[in-house]
């Protein structure tokens, strides 16, 4: 098995959220780095806020990511069949 198919496989994970200089152009203090893995995948980016507000952002991003994985649920269409005619 390949390492891509593998990947698809496998859900993505936070690896990593620590604390960060800011990145380039821009200011501040409260930066974090964070990385979002998926086997051999990663995702890497910088957040500003307090550790849990970024923590919960980055988890809903998470689980969007992974929601995306499987593609679109719950979208049904609904077709009704025609009633029969009482004669």
């Amino acid at each position: 098995m390949s390492q891509a198919s593998a990947a698809k496989g496998e859900p993505y994970k936070i690896r990593v959220i620590e604390p960060s200089d800011p990145p380039s152009g821009f200011d501040g203090s409260d930066w974090f780095r964070y990385e979002i893995g998926q086997g051999v995948n990663t995702i890497q980016g910088y957040r500003s806020g307090n550790r849990k507000s970024v923590t919960n952002a980055i988890e809903a991003i998470v689980v969007q990511l992974n929601e995306r994985r499987f593609g679109k649920r719950g979208r049904v269409q609904f077709i009704p069949t025609p009633k029969k005619t009482s004669t």
